[in-house]
């Protein structure tokens, strides 16, 4: 079996080290004190060498090979590079406009008010009158005249104004009053914001969720009737119609507390 051990080579005597070059290069080399022991280096072919080069030698065995020229220590900081230049590129194009800030949110209005309006004044024969249930139609056989009940909502959704109304809806609880079976009340937009002297001016209607005695509903409202509230244009909804029937009596805030709540959903672009 082989043996290996004569094949071992050692690193005794060898390595980088560095010297002080006391002659020029001559015949391929020249004299060099390391260590304080001057000795003979072979110099690398083409180094220029003159006495007092601080140079750098590799040792192998007991021959010192010089490989370089080590340079003088720098007598000042390098100077920091210049940044690239990051000015955009001129294209002659013009650049998009910025994509908008979109906003959203949803704004609750609970009514200012609710009345009743009948026979040329508003109803205090019950509630207060800016707490009156709203009641639309003529009951059977009274010989009071027919009654608009309304919601109004001041000037909460306008603080709005700019915005765009993506969904709106409304509280509603029937009371009792008239017959049993579901009724649809008939949603109208009023133009005031707050309870006027004379009539309520109704505009756009629409047809309220059909609801028995004690029934309640959030009834989705349409986007064009929010708009409106945060708009300005209108600042009531009301219940009415121009025939007797059907009676119908929904709460207002003396007797639900979120009667004819508002909720608004919006969107805003800046």
């Amino acid at each position: 079996m082989p043996d290996f051990a004569d094949t071992r080579v050692s690193t005794a005597g060898t390595g980088m080290v560095r010297g002080i070059a006391q002659t020029a290069v001559s015949g391929n080399a020249c004299l060099v004190k390391v260590g304080g022991i001057t000795v003979t280096a072979r110099a690398a072919t083409g180094l220029t060498i003159a006495a007092g080069n601080v140079l750098l030698l590799a040792r192998l065995a007991s021959t010192y090979y010089v490989i370089n020229v080590v340079p003088a220590a720098p007598t000042t900081t390098p100077a920091t590079p210049a940044p690239a230049d990051s000015t955009p590129v001129d294209t002659g194009d013009t650049p998009p406009a910025p994509k908008p800030v979109v906003r959203t949110g949803t704004l609750t209005c609970v009514p200012t008010a609710t009345a009743c309006y009948r026979d040329g004044s508003w109803r205090s024969d019950g509630d207060p009158t800016n707490s009156f249930d709203l009641y639309q139609g003529r009951y059977g056989g009274s010989s009071y005249g027919r009654n608009t009940g309304v919601a109004f909502y001041g000037s909460k959704p306008h603080t709005l104004s700019g915005a765009t109304c993506t969904r709106a809806t409304v509280q509603i609880k029937r009371l009792s009053a008239g017959d049993y079976a579901a009724r649809s009340a008939t949603l109208r937009l009023v133009s005031q914001t707050s309870r006027p002297g004379g009539a309520p001016t109704l505009n756009e209607t629409t047809s309220g969720p059909s609801l028995t005695i004690g029934a309640t509903s959030t009834f989705t409202l349409p986007t064009s009737w929010g708009q409106a509230l945060i708009d300005g244009t209108r600042g009531g909804i009301g219940i009415s119609v121009s025939s007797d029937d059907p009676y119908i009596h929904l709460a207002g805030r003396g007797s639900w507390s979120a009667a004819f709540t508002v909720t608004i959903s919006w969107r805003r672009s800046s």
